[in-house]
Formats: C-alpha cells, sequence, structure tokens
C-alpha cells in the first residue's frame, strides 16, 4: 500500500552552530517555525548524552512552542526516558548512541539488546509517545522491533548514500526490501540519515515508506540558499519522485 509522504526536518545541527560560539543564536525553534512554513510535516532534535548540539532548554522550547509533531531522537538510557516522559514529544526513535561519534553511525541492534528495550519501550508507550526504532535494513531487526511494542521503524539511509555505483544500487535494494517487510508485519516505516538532493529520489519512491528524517543536509544547504529554500528544494524533489513512482506503478498495471 502506498502512504503519503512525510518529511521531517532533523533541527540538531543549526543548534550546533550556535554552540560553537555559545550565546542565543542560531535558533533552534526559530528554525523549527520556518522549517513548517516551508512544507515540513513534523520536528525531529536528537538530545544527546553530552548536549553537543540540542539542549533541555531547546526540548521544552520545542515541545511547548511549535505545532509540528515534535520526534526526540534519543539514546535508551533512564536519563533520557525520564526527559520523554516529562514532555511528552508525539513520538521517540530510539537510536544507538557512542559518546566519540560524529554522528550516529548505524542502526540500532534491536534483536541483541531485547531485555534492554523492551520495558523501555513499554514505559513511552503508556505515555503515550509513539516509538521508533532507529535501525539497518534487516528483517530481523525490523521483526524485533516489532516484538516488543514499537510502532515505527526508520532504516539507516546512510550505506545507501556513501555508496556508489552497484554497491548503492545493492543498498536500495535491501532498503525497499525493509520496507516492505515492515509493512507486512504491521510496522509504519520511516528513513533517513545523510540523504541530499541527489540520493533522495530513490528513497522517496518507496511507496511503503511514509516519512524520511532530513537534517544536516539541508541545515549545510541553508548557508547557502536560505532553510525555507533548501526545504522547499526537498519537498519538491520528494513529491516528483514519488509521484513518477506512482505513475510507472500505474502504467506497468494497465494490460
Amino acid at each position: 500500500m502506498e502512504h503519503p509522504l512525510r518529511l521531517g526536518v532533523n533541527i540538531d545541527h543549526v543548534a550546533t552552530i550556535r554552540n560553537a560560539r555559545g550565546g542565543l543564536h542560531p535558533d533552534p525553534v526559530r528554525a523549527a517555525r520556518l522549517a513548517a512554513q516551508a512544507g515540513a510535516d513534523g520536528i525531529t532534535a536528537h538530545l544527546r548524552e553530552d548536549r553537543r548540539h540540542i539542549s533541555d532548554i531547546d526540548i521544552k522550547r520545542l515541545a511547548r512552542e511549535i505545532e509540528l509533531p515534535l520526534n526526540l531522537e534519543m539514546a535508551a538510557t533512564r536519563e533520557m526516558l525520564a526527559i520523554a516522559l516529562q514532555h511528552r514529544p508525539h513520538a521517540a526513535c530510539i537510536v544507538p548512541e557512542k559518546r566519540e561519534e560524529r554522528t550516529t553511525e548505524g542502526g540500532l541492534d534491536v534483536a541483541r539488546g531485547r531485555a534492554q528495550l523492551e520495558p523501555f519501550v513499554r514505559e513511552l508507550v503508556a505515555a503515550g509517545i509513539r516509538v521508533s526504532m532507529f535501525v539497518e535494513a534487516d528483517p530481523a531487526q525490523l521483526d524485533a522491533a516489532k516484538a516488543i511494542g514499537a510502532a515505527v521503524v526508520e532504516l539507516h539511509t546512510g550505506a545507501y548514500c556513501h555508496a556508489e555505483g552497484a554497491a548503492r544500487d545493492h543498498e536500495l535494494a535491501r532498503i525497499v526490501a525493509a520496507a516492505a517487510h515492515a509493512e507486512r508485519v504491521g510496522l509504519e516505516c520511516h528513513a533517513g540519515h545523510g540523504l541530499t538532493y541527489d540520493t533522495v529520489g530513490p528513497i522517496a519512491a518507496i511507496a511503503t515508506l511514509a516519512e524520511l528524517n532530513i537534517g544536516h543536509f539541508l541545515v549545510g544547504e541553508a548557508i547557502f540558499v536560505g532553510l525555507e529554500t533548501a526545504i522547499r528544494g526537498m519537498r519538491k524533489l520528494m513529491d516528483q519522485a514519488r509521484a513518477e513512482a506512482g505513475g510507472t506503478r500505474r502504467s506497468a498495471g494497465r494490460p
């Protein structure tokens, strides 16, 4: 079944620029408002243990001041659970986190970490928070996410974005297959990490994906064209790819 394709804009790196010098500017909450004006369907923010970009105050303000759904990316720690339960974001995406990494390096191993993750997910769900697992395009990880009570999986697209030629085709095929598997087992499927204007099209064309989460590229592009223009450009490419893919499927189904 084809889902409408939403765009979640990750504003972490607006905060990264602010924190490089200290002070209040640029303001991630202002960025979230601009994202809404530009056609975003949601806002994503990753509150890390070391607070390298988004801060506790940012999360408080985002939860209170923006009208779009807030997706809180977070590690499976008691500290982050307490913060999520306090602010009650629309969704919580559980991600792996290493203090020394520059950015998230891969998907969460839900299958191996089930004993730790299941009670964590249970508390979030009981609080009315929609839970997502950030995973590799591996059916075993999707099955484990479903088993512990997650409603959503977000497929890690980093390997696809960094690959070239036949290797990229292989990674794309894995994502297509994983998205189809997610639908079969009753999971809503999202995707994200590393997507750019050059790589978003084939991912946006996957009918069983419901949402893409994109941040670093958009903030970087905003330096040159402004944040609203960067987001509108991404929204346009996503919509075009989904529309063209739908037309191709309809044509293929004609006698």
